[in-house]
C-alpha cells in the first residue's frame, strides 16, 4: 500500500515562501519512483508542476521554474517543494503522486496524496 501525505501547505503572501513536504516509505522515495507535484486551481484542469525521477533529473512547468525548486531526503522518505516568489496564480491545492514510469509533467500517476491547499494573496 502506497502512502503519500503531504503537508507544509497554508496562507502566504506574494513575493514570499513556503515548503511542501510529502512523507512516504522508503520504497517510493527511493530511485525505482518518479515522484512529482501536480496542482488544480478552482475551475481548472490539474497541472504539473515539478517531476523528479528515479536517477535525480528534474523537470518544471514553465509557469515555476527558476522559482520552484524539487528535492528529496531519502533519510527521511520525504520529498520537498521549495516554493519561491509567490505569485496569488499559485494558489491551488497541491498534490503529491508518484510511479514507477517516468511520467514527466504530464502522466496518469498511479499514486496520489490527498493534497494541501495553498494560497497567496
Amino acid at each position: 500500500h502506497v502512502q503519500l501525505v503531504e503537508s507544509g501547505g497554508g496562507s502566504v503572501q506574494a513575493g514570499g515562501s513556503t515548503r511542501l513536504s510529502c512523507a512516504t516509505s522508503r520504497a517510493i522515495i527511493g530511485d525505482s519512483y518518479c515522484m512529482a507535484w501536480f496542482r488544480q486551481a478552482p475551475g481548472k484542469e490539474r497541472e504539473g508542476v515539478a517531476v523528479l525521477d528515479g536517477g535525480g533529473s528534474t523537470s518544471y512547468a514553465d509557469a515555476v521554474k527558476g522559482r520552484f525548486t524539487i528535492s528529496k531526503d531519502a533519510s527521511k522518505n520525504t520529498l520537498y517543494l521549495q516554493m519561491d516568489s509567490l505569485k496569488p496564480e499559485d494558489t491551488a491545492m497541491y498534490y503529491c503522486a508518484a510511479d514507477p514510469r517516468w511520467l514527466g509533467l504530464i502522466g496518469d500517476y498511479n499514486y496520489w496524496g490527498q493534497g494541501t491547499q495553498v494560497t497567496v494573496s
